[in-house]
């Protein structure tokens, strides 16, 4: 299911041919399903729990694939998540996942990019008006669940700023409401780009869970 630019789609294989997305009856301009940098990611992150890593060709094209699609300013498009913290997430967790690095330039690129746009409170938020506004990319009111990504790939890619990373685990940790559940309203999940949106219920539940759970896991490797 690779495709031959060495990323991965979602659906089809090599289903990347943009005229189809101009004929009068195209479903949402998304006729086609091509690669993107967070579901190669993702399949990175997969077979690596197999054993197959950097050296094996269907994940040295994956990895040449994604850094051909790094942003100028460090990040990278997130096709089916709200929107740059969501992509380079997913990149940073797939790469190190794969055997790649952390002191690698395309890491050490996104690390910084999630690293700046952590806001003062110590969470991270983006708005779904990036699809349309690529500027605004890393603003836009703080959630649970974009601070649990952003948390997922500092940790994943051995960002060595501890004080950043321990001050989005106390922004969760502060936010949890008392039933053990985290408010968010915004839609952080991604239905079709610049068309519609969707607010996954139980992203600010176990997005949230995950990122504690794996930062207790680097502080505390064998409890």
């Amino acid at each position: 299911m690779q495709n031959r630019d060495g990323g991965w789609g979602a659906f089809d294989k090599d289903n990347d041919l943009e005229l189809l997305c101009h004929v009068p009856f195209a479903d949402h301009n998304a006729m086609i399903d091509p690669s993107t940098p967070d579901i190669t990611a993702r399949v990175l992150e997969a077979i690596s729990q197999f054993g197959v890593s950097i050296g094996h060709p269907a994940v040295d094209r994956a990895i040449a694939y994604i850094r051909s699609t790094q942003e100028d300013d460090g990040a990278w498009f997130g096709r089916w998540g709200v929107n740059y913290i969501y992509g380079t997430w997913q990149v940073l967790s797939g790469l190190s996942r794969a055997g790649v690095r952390s002191d690698d330039i395309a890491i050490q690129r996104g690390i910084a990019w999630l690293l700046k746009h952590q806001q003062p409170c110590g969470g991270w938020g983006e708005s779904a008006r990036t699809y349309d506004e690529p500027e605004t990319r890393g603003i836009g009111p703080v959630t649970a669940s974009q601070t649990a990504w952003a948390l997922l790939g500092l940790l994943d890619a051995g960002c060595d700023n501890q004080a950043a990373i321990q001050k989005g685990i106390r922004y969760l940790i502060d936010q949890q409401q008392p039933d053990g559940s985290w408010d968010e309203t915004e839609f952080t999940g991604t239905g079709f780009p610049r068309v519609f949106y969707l607010r996954y219920h139980m992203y600010p539940m176990y997005f949230p869970l995950l990122a504690l759970a794996r930062w207790r896991k680097f502080v505390i490797p064998n409890p």
